[in-house]
């Protein structure tokens, strides 16, 4: 039974690829928490400025080390009982300063054996225990040899000033906040998010254990107030397929998983006969069974993972919670 009730991981990366060299200590720190856990990537890469990082170019990498860190430690959760442990992935560029209230409630903090420290951290952070824990050396010795070249003809923004998604974000887990991060990651002013209004969730399973509206769009603020405090976010309830895309002229780029894109088909529709500019629509298809961005081993991993909220209703029925 875990006893270190709020945990965070920190950890370099010298790339943004999938990084397996950190599966074992991402199990091991996920074995010993029982409530919280943080995991803090830092790189240089993370930079926003816009003279220096194109967000667009980086969609597929970024979504897929999201994903592969979030599967790992939700599949290590699962597979320890701990369905309700909240796990949240942040990136860091090392220049960036952490928030006074960062690591506010924190038992313990992990650390990767050999990384760097790290910059601008709060004098708080010292009064916690520190444990270190050692990566897969070897994985990491093959990353560094392969080579990922960027295209140079992609003409895209390097962000857009608005982006919005939409989702009924019940007990927020790890297929939502990959959604959430990377709405926030290509967004360079605004994020809107509309969150299905308890109207239309009538028909839901276990709809008795299903979170009010109110708490669902607060847990979805706090998540990506913590994951990029940088920019403005807009919660509106959702009543309809649209929400603000169906008359916002003013968003540029609309998130989607591969389960909700024929909404964006509805959406491009909607806009035309507005006279709206159209939108451009990004998918988050690393979480999908069938995507083809995984290698073997991450598929077999993320086939055996419950990204789904009526997944988590269930279990907390089966155990009378």
């Amino acid at each position: 039974m875990s006893s270190i009730k709020r945990t965070v991981l920190l950890a370099h990366l010298q790339d943004i690829d999938v990084p397996h060299h950190l599966g074992p200590a991402i199990v091991s720190v996920t074995t010993a928490t029982a409530e919280a856990l943080v995991i803090v990537l830092v790189s240089q890469l993370f930079h926003i400025s816009e003279s220096t990082s194109n967000r667009v170019q980086q969609w597929d990498r970024v979504q897929s080390l999201l994903t592969y860190v979030y599967v790992k430690a939700t599949k290590a959760a699962q597979d320890l009982g701990k369905v309700l442990l909240d796990i949240s992935v942040v990136l860091k560029d090392p220049s960036q300063s952490f928030p006074n209230d960062f690591w506010a409630g924190m038992d313990m903090c992990f650390r990767i054996q050999g990384d760097p420290p790290v910059a601008h951290l709060p004098n708080s952070i010292g009064t916690l225990p520190q444990v270190f824990v050692v990566p897969d050396v070897s994985t990491e010795v093959y990353q560094q040899h392969s080579v990922r070249v960027t295209p140079s003809c992609d003409t895209s923004p390097s962000s857009y000033p608005v982006v919005a998604l939409g989702g009924t974000f019940d007990h927020l887990h790890a297929g939502h906040k990959i959604l959430l991060s990377m709405a926030a990651w290509i967004a360079s002013t605004k994020v809107i998010v509309g969150v299905t209004d308890d109207e239309l969730l009538r028909n839901k399973s276990n709809k008795h254990v299903l979170e009010s509206m109110a708490v669902r769009m607060e847990r979805t603020r706090s998540f990506l107030q913590f994951f990029r405090p940088d920019l403005e976010y807009e919660i509106v309830a959702l009543r309809d397929v649209y929400g603000p895309t169906g008359w916002d002229p003013n968003i540029q780029a609309l998130v989607v998983s591969l389960e909700t894109l024929s909404g964006a088909a509805s959406i491009d529709r909607k806009r035309a006969a507005e006279s709206l500019p159209p939108l451009r629509t990004f998918v988050i298809d690393v979480i999908s069974s069938e995507s083809e961005k995984l290698d073997h081993e991450d598929m077999e991993m993320l086939k055996q993972t419950k990204l789904s909220s009526t997944f988590i209703r269930d279990w907390i029925v089966k155990n009378d919670l």
